[in-house]
């Protein structure tokens, strides 16, 4: 066994989080009303809007939370840990621009019936938009003119993603960029998730400094449970690739395929790879595995419960990000690189500039796109354990010192406590 896999810290030991504690015991935020608003993806499954409002709810705050249903979160109002729910049909899972103005359509009418509901039923003294869309500030503008405080969380950068998407600008493009231009202008303060989106908030958005917090989305140690590796994802092979995500156009996972192609058929490796995630592109995908020879080397497990998920990365050899290398990618941080670090596990991803950021050494970074590069870091990780476990042991201590979600309790904190006024 490596040095550093005997030095590696004990993962399953309760992780502390004296920030979280010192909020729950202070209560800054003790008589403040919040409603979040968030669209793609349903709560708890949202993991950034989850730890936010659990922590907003430890300070002493009352949060109320509009999302979406989802599969096993059917129920259109829970109150989990303190939190209250109320959850909205959506008509599909949007794929091409008509798709997304028929989701986004819908989920106004929804979030703005159920944020009167809420107002009526629960009040609230700020409203939390969390995008994509940039559309949420036509809910908040009515409670705006009310005294209503309204703070931006800026999760995507939409015109960039629309971009990704479709490979065009024109009409549609022109109307995010107008979005996004009203999403920052009516925003009293902002929540940025890094500091490229901060840099947006200020030459884009035009917001001053001093109204602009970065909130990063750390992993929550304590949820993240590290298992025993199970052999069957392996299933039979030396080695095993893993990945997290979303299966969408823009996610790169059809250059992830052709450099499994490359490892399996032209370096003649026995490696499996395993794909954890849902998305409007997941059964394209699938036809493409398949097309390439793949169907026996690459699983697709669909979104998946946590137990599968956590169980995934814990037998995982390498993880990979596949991200295309664009303006949205290359200004975007990706929640599964911090997840692949809380694990430990060396990460292979092309050279973008928060993905670098985010994993500094515990990645290995591939010429731009280049999937021959890819297949050979990937390989290069397999081909050498000992320093595979020292990456993963520096990305665990940086997310553990520095990136974790304790490590952004306080800016959250002190965002809400600028938006008051």
């Amino acid at each position: 066994m490596s040095e550093a896999v005997e030095q590696a810290p004990d993962q399953t030991a309760v992780q502390a989080m004296p920030r979280l504690e010192a909020v729950r015991a202070d209560k800054p935020l003790a008589g403040r009303k919040i409603l979040i608003i968030v669209e793609n993806l349903p709560l708890p499954f949202d993991r950034r809007v989850w730890h936010e409002s659990r922590t907003l709810t430890a300070a002493g705050a009352q949060v109320c939370v509009i999302c979406p249903t989802g599969k096993g979160y059917e129920d259109t109002y829970e109150e989990i840990d303190g939190v209250h729910i109320y959850r909205h049909s959506l008509p599909l899972d949007a794929k091409g621009a008509s798709g997304y103005l028929l989701e986004y359509g819908a989920a106004l009418f929804h979030e703005t019936r159920l944020a009167w509901k809420i107002w009526r039923k629960h009040g609230f003294d700020t409203i939390q938009g969390c995008n994509p869309p940039d559309l949420l500030f036509l809910v908040a503008l009515p409670f705006k003119l009310m005294g209503k405080r309204y703070i931006f969380d800026h999760h995507d950068i939409n015109p960039e993603l629309y971009e990704a998407k479709f490979n065009k600008r024109g009409f549609f493009w022109k109307l995010m960029v107008l979005f996004e231009r009203l999403n920052f202008f009516f925003a009293n303060v902002v929540i940025s998730t890094n500091n490229s989106y901060k840099a947006i908030a200020m030459e884009r958005g035009k917001k001053r400094e001093e109204d602009i917090f970065v909130v990063r989305s750390g992993p929550d140690l304590n949820r993240l449970h590290v298992m025993e590796p199970n052999p069957r994802w392996k299933a039979g092979r030396d080695h095993m690739v893993g990945y997290v995500g979303v299966m969408g156009d823009q996610e790169g996972i059809d250059l992830l395929l052709e450099a499994a192609r490359e490892i399996v058929f032209e370096r003649g490796r026995d490696v499996q790879f395993v794909l954890v995630g849902g998305g409007p592109a997941l059964e394209d995908l699938k036809t493409m595995a398949a097309d390439l020879g793949l169907a026996n080397h690459v699983t697709f497990t669909g979104r998946a419960p946590d137990d599968e998920l956590f169980e995934v990365l814990s037998s995982a050899d390498v993880c990979v990000n596949p991200d295309r290398v664009n303006p949205m990618n290359d200004k975007s941080t990706m929640n599964k690189i911090l997840e692949y670090m809380a694990f430990s596990k060396p990460i292979v991803q092309f050279e973008v500039v928060e993905g670098r950021y985010s994993a500094a050494e515990a990645s290995l970074y591939a010429e731009p796109n280049n999937t021959t590069d890819m297949a050979d870091k990937i390989l290069s990780l397999i081909d050498d354990p000992d320093k595979s476990a020292e990456m993963g042991r520096i990305g665990r201590e940086r997310v553990v010192n520095e990136l974790g979600w304790d490590h952004q309790v306080d800016t959250l904190v002190a965002a809400y406590q600028r938006a008051k006024g």
